[in-house]
């Protein structure tokens, strides 16, 4: 896959100077140059393709490309400040073939050439940490967390009933508790027998009796019953006769 390029920076307006041969190893000086009148005025972009970084001259309405500037490195020989101006630098140009000039650039304002000089050391300062992390070796061999052939893994899992369930039942089993086991308590007085029926003979005399009263079967839980004609035959002798009293009406 190839490289995109992309811009780094672009200055709608630069100044190109031709510049006299340097005579000296001191540096060059913005003075020495004809500054005036400019050799061409165009646009200058900063252009980077992966690591490569140049500086491209073109004119402004057309894009058309008056020269080129690769840059290895920066400060280089590829490009340098002046001694005198913050404003002007010297460019190293190439051709195609591969030859190479010199001449000087400047801009109008000095925050221009500031964001030229930001733009270029912050690609160096790029390339010099991707290099870093190219070179450095790896930290041990890749984990292979992978299963093996035939490998398999248990899985414990502790099921619990919802605390829900476990409220509900203890709730039950509190009721239950309080209730004696669900058993109701037994009568006051604690004798477990029940009492004769009004005007029925004792227990245990057998002359006034009928003939047809349920026997005493024993047992601890039952009284001793007498026989339901009694009572009928006691209710009827309580009963006034017509006679005695003549609110009564007989039917």
């Amino acid at each position: 896959m190839d490289t995109y390029e992309s811009v780094l920076l672009v200055k709608p307006e630069v100044f190109v100077f031709n510049i006299p041969p340097r005579s000296t190893n001191r540096g060059y000086r913005a003075a020495d140059w004809n500054l005036a009148e400019p050799s061409w005025t165009g646009r200058m972009r900063l252009i980077c393709k992966g690591n490569e970084l140049a500086i491209k001259l073109e004119d402004k309405n057309t894009g058309e490309l008056f020269a080129k500037c690769p840059i290895e490195a920066y400060p280089s020989i590829a490009i340098e400040s002046v001694n005198d101006s913050s404003r002007y630098f010297v460019l190293r140009i190439m051709d195609d073939n591969g030859r190479t000039a010199f001449i000087g650039i400047g801009f109008g304002d000095r925050s221009d050439s500031f964001d030229l000089n930001v733009a270029l050391q912050d690609h160096f300062k790029w390339v010099k940490k991707e290099k870093q992390i190219s070179e450095e070796p790896a930290s041990g061999p890749a984990l292979d967390l992978g299963f093996k052939e035939g490998e398999t893994i248990k899985i414990n899992m502790k099921i619990t009933k919802k605390d829900g369930a476990n409220e509900g039942t203890s709730r039950l089993s509190k009721a239950k508790a309080g209730n004696g086991g669900g058993l109701l308590p037994p009568p006051p007085g604690g004798s477990g027998r029940l009492p004769a029926p009004p005007g029925s003979s004792p227990a245990g005399s057998p002359a006034h009796a009928p003939k047809d009263a349920i026997p005493n079967t024993g047992t601890a839980e039952w009284g001793e019953f007498t026989s339901a004609n009694t009572g009928n035959q006691q209710s009827a002798s309580t009963q006034p006769s017509p006679g005695a009293n003549s609110n009564w009406v007989q039917f």
